[in-house]
């Protein structure tokens, strides 16, 4: 028998995107949007491949319902389903567990749900599929909750459906502990697993794969992301894709700035990457971290001027495209090594002098204002006049003091 299904996992319809909204709550309303359209887009994808059914391994929802319409949603992407002849097998995970959801929706016919109380056989008899899976009964299961599972059914095609972090070491809390060789005793053909929200095919024989989820929600979820489309024929698996379905993309990328001189250049070099990164999102939703790294002559300038350059990275982004945001820009950069003490070489360089400069260089004396009136901003009002920001003595001052700290921590 030749047929072809789709497996997905871990939808978290309608999860907040928390980061977001705090920093632009329109940014993130177009996000909470994106993840309706990855499920519209597995519905399509499912139906346009002629699969033959639909697997969910867990967590269709991120909790419990604000209200109806979020069920309501997913309800109409069962029926569009329903109505091409697809059936859905799914399970229960640990977000939507049985004692997590207070409200429930009928769902079509064609839409199988597996028990949490024991582990049972789904048969598609048409296709001579025998699926395998439970649902959890709450977020946490017994730890013989995967042994618990049945026996193949020989000369059909096994599936096993399950929820499962396996032995945690793939930066997940463990739920329904198991191992590659505990899964492969059981003789299955293909184990659709939920709960990682990585891709990964785990084993080649027998299958064991996670799709990932279908949307990414922060910033620790970065790349594509959706399903996989499994082809088999004569009883065997011939091909596993990944599709991706994602409707918005998450990037972290890190940006050597060693070569800047200045903060221009290094805008340069973000606005560059953006629209990198923004070429390999394909038009969707955008949402970058950029972390700068290196040793740039300007990190001082960078590091007093961090929230205005943020500012000038999102304008960037916006320049590029509508819905390119830049979430947040982090410094992880160094200053240049210091100049040395000077040797007793005839040609040694006079460091007094050049301290005695730089106290009295004009980009250094407005890197030490912004600074002071950064740290003026942050203290009680009584104390903002002690400070002196605004006044140039007091600055002055101060950028002695600091040539003078300089020169006793190089000569010590």
């Amino acid at each position: 028998m030749d047929f072809t299904f789709i497996h997905a996992a871990d939808l978290h319809i309608d999860s907040p995107f928390a980061g977001l909204g705090l920093r632009d709550p329109a940014v993130a309303e177009r996000f909470a949007k994106a993840g309706r359209r990855a499920v519209e887009a597995l519905i399509d994808e499912t139906i346009a491949s002629k699969a033959a059914f639909l697997i969910i391994s867990g967590d269709v929802f991120d909790g419990d319902w604000k209200d109806a319409t979020t069920g309501l949603f997913f309800a109409r992407a069962l029926g569009a389903l329903h109505r091409a002849g697809v059936p859905t097998l799914l399970v229960k995970g640990n977000h939507d567990a049985d004692s997590v959801m207070s409200r429930s929706l009928r769902y079509p016919d064609s839409v199988r749900s597996f028990a949490s109380n024991k582990a049972e056989t789904i048969c598609l008899d048409g296709f001579r599929v025998a699926l395998h899976g439970r649902s959890f009964s709450a977020r946490k299961v017994p730890d013989d909750f995967v042994d618990t599972y049945p026996a193949k059914r020989e000369g059909w095609f096994n599936i096993g459906v399950l929820h499962t972090g396996l032995d945690g070491s793939r930066g997940h809390e463990t739920y329904a502990p198991c191992n590659v060789e505990s899964l492969r005793r059981f003789g299955y053909d293909y184990w659709a697993l939920g709960h990682i929200h990585a891709f990964e095919i785990v084993s080649a024989d027998p299958r064991i794969v996670y799709p990932g989820n279908l949307q990414g929600r922060s910033v620790r979820e970065t790349g594509p992301k959706g399903a996989v489309r499994v082809q088999v024929e004569d009883g065997r698996i011939v091909d596993v894709a990944r599709l991706v379905l994602d409707g918005a993309r998450w990037a972290h990328e890190s940006i050597d700035v060693t070569a800047c001189g200045d903060e221009e250049e290094v805008l340069a070099c973000l606005g560059a990457e953006l629209a990198r990164v923004q070429r390999q999102a394909e038009g969707r939703p955008l949402a970058v971290r950029l972390t700068l790294t290196g040793m740039p002559p300007c990190h001082a300038r960078l590091v007093a001027r961090r929230e205005a350059l943020e500012d000038e990275a999102r304008a960037l982004g916006y320049q590029i495209a509508e819905d390119c945001w830049v979430e947040q820009v982090k410094l992880a950069t160094t200053a240049p090594p210091r100049i040395m003490a000077a040797g007793t070489e005839p040609d040694a360089l006079d460091l007094e002098a050049l301290l005695s400069e730089a106290a009295r260089d004009p980009e250094f004396l407005v890197t030490l204002a912004e600074l002071m009136s950064s740290i003026a901003d942050k203290l009680p009002a009584g104390l903002r006049g002690e400070l002196g920001a605004g006044d140039p003595a007091a600055l002055a001052r101060l950028a002695g003091l600091a040539a003078d700290h300089l020169a006793g921590a190089l000569s010590s």
